[in-house]
C-alpha cells in the first residue's frame, strides 16, 4: 500500500489519515498501542521528507500478516532527495529536530538506504499480543543509531 505525497506540510495530517485506515483495515484496531505508535512514526517520517526536502516524496506500509496477530509492520518514505538522513542532538529548549530520535525509540529496527537519485527511510514495528511486551512490540530494539556521531546543532 503506498500514498503519493505532495512537499506540502498539511500531507502529513493527510498521511495520519491514510495510515490509519490501512491499519484499521488489516485487523489492527485504532486503541492498539502499536496502531497509535505507527501512527506516530508515520508521521515523524512524513514530515521529515516534507520539511527536509522539499520533494515529492512515497509512503508505504507493509502490513503482511497483521491480522494474524503477530507480524512486522513496516513503514517506509522514499524521496527523490540524495541528502541522508543526519540524526541531531539538541538541548532541551529547542522545539524541532527530534524525529530520528523519536523513531529510534520508538521502532523496533530503522534505518535508511540510497534509492536511485534519492532515498527510503524505514522502521518497522513487532505486533506481539504475548503479555509483557512493550507498548508498541517485542523486537529486538537493533538502533539505527548505534555508531553514529551527533551533530551538535
Amino acid at each position: 500500500m503506498q500514498l503519493e505525497i505532495r512537499p506540502d506540510p498539511a500531507e502529513v495530517g493527510r498521511a495520519r489519515r491514510w495510515a490509519r485506515s490501512r491499519l484499521a483495515g488489516s485487523g489492527i484496531r485504532e486503541d492498539e498501542p502499536l496502531a497509535e505508535t505507527l501512527v506516530l512514526l508515520v508521521s515523524e517520517l512524513v514530515t521529515n521528507a516534507v520539511v527536509h526536502t522539499g520533494c515529492p516524496a512515497v509512503l508505504r506500509l507493509s502490513l503482511a500478516g497483521a491480522v494474524a496477530g503477530t507480524a512486522t509492520v513496516r513503514v517506509e518514505v522514499a524521496d527523490a532527495s540524495d541528502r541522508a538522513p543526519v540524526p541531531r542532538c539538541l538541548d532541551g529548549d529547542t522545539t524541532g529536530g527530534r524525529g530520528l530520535a523519536l523513531v529510534d525509540g520508538l521502532a523496533d529496527r530503522w534505518g535508511w538506504n540510497p534509492e536511485g537519485s534519492g532515498k527510503r527511510i524505514w522502521c518497522e514495528l513487532d505486533r506481539c499480543e504475548r503479555a509483557g511486551q512493550g507498548a508498541a512490540g517485542c523486537g529486538s530494539g537493533v538502533s539505527a543509531y548505534d555508531g553514529l556521531a551527533f551533530e551538535a546543532v
